[in-house]
Formats: C-alpha cells, sequence, structure tokens
C-alpha cells in the first residue's frame, strides 16, 4: 500500500445530491420541489397551515394554565431515603440536606428546595435540613428520634427599586387586619 492508494471504503463517502443542474440529471428545473407555492421557496415552512382554513391548533379550546409563581419543589419519599442509606449511598450519621440528596442521586434539579413525603417507614433516627416536609414524613421522623428542620423561605416579590411591592405591602396590611380582628 502506497499513500498515493489510500482511499476510503466503498460507500463511506456519499456524493451530494446537486439539484437544479439541467433536465437530464432527473432534479433539473423545480429541483424536485413541484411548482410554484410556499413550498416550493426556500426557508418557509407551513406546518399546521391548512389553506386558510382554521388550523386544528386555532380551533381546539385551551385549559387550564401554568402558574409561574408556584413554588418548584423536588420530592423524595423516606422509603428512596432508607434504601440510600441501606446501600451506603447517605451516611445517616450527617445530617441530610440537598448536597447529601443530590450526591446520592435522590433528586436531580429543584429551583425552590427538596421536600420530603412520609412515604414509608424510617429506620434511624436522622437529622434532616430541607425546604420541606409533609405531615406524615415529619411525624415518621420525628417519632423515629429524628430531627426535621425546614429552611424554605417564600420569595418577596420586588419592585424596580428593591423595595416590598404594592401588592405586597397590601397583603401585608390585610394580614395585620385580619390578625387584630381575631385577637381583639
Amino acid at each position: 500500500m502506497k499513500l498515493n492508494e489510500i482511499r476510503d471504503n466503498e460507500g463511506a463517502r456519499k456524493r451530494q445530491l446537486k439539484v437544479g443542474r439541467g433536465s437530464s440529471s432527473g432534479l433539473g428545473k423545480t429541483a424536485g420541489r413541484g411548482v410554484k407555492g410556499a413550498k416550493a421557496r426556500t426557508g418557509t415552512k407551513v406546518y399546521g397551515f391548512e389553506g386558510g382554513q382554521m388550523p386544528l391548533h386555532m380551533r381546539i379550546p385551551k385549559r387550564g394554565f401554568r402558574n409561574v409563581f408556584a413554588n418548584d419543589f423536588a420530592v423524595v419519599n423516606l422509603t428512596r431515603i432508607q434504601k440510600a442509606i441501606d446501600e451506603k449511598r447517605i451516611d445517616a450519621s450527617q445530617k441530610i440536606g440537598t448536597a447529601e440528596l443530590r450526591k446520592a442521586g435522590l433528586v436531580h434539579k429543584s429551583r425552590d428546595g427538596i421536600r420530603v413525603l412520609g412515604g414509608g417507614p424510617i429506620a434511624a433516627g436522622l437529622n434532616f435540613e430541607v425546604a420541606g416536609a409533609s405531615a406524615k414524613a415529619r411525624v415518621a421522623i420525628e417519632s423515629a428520634g429524628g430531627t426535621l428542620v425546614t429552611t424554605f423561605v417564600k420569595l418577596r416579590r420586588k419592585n424596580r427599586k428593591g423595595e416590598a411591592g404594592k401588592k405586597m405591602l397590601r397583603r401585608e396590611k390585610a394580614a395585620e387586619k385580619r390578625k387584630s380582628r381575631e385577637g381583639g
């Protein structure tokens, strides 16, 4: 074998199809695009176009909404935590927080933290420091001799100056009013 004899394997490179190079090529004139119209032009997509009729995605009724201000917690069950402790992925003697649960592979992403759910028994008394927990999980952890510290604080929306906005101030006033009515 010599350098000038080196070639790709048969079929390794496929010749690029050249369109619009004369009628004898079989893809001349309209280049396989048919005739005229939006689909014959470059750079146009007509997905969902129904010839001027109201398209399906516009005819179907829209329902519900997505609350952009809702809290986004990653959830993990006590049974999964216990299983990770049994498999030695979590050290039961240390406090269990967000970093430990991520490292053990129990949770991946969460915008507002991790919430523990009480989906089964837990053997050892564990110390948790997470964003939140269900009532069932709290009872299970404390009955096993562990502690639970919740760290989540609701994000306060602020205006451009960094002060509490009108809506927040209105809510605070309403809360004070309710307290005074209940107390007095």
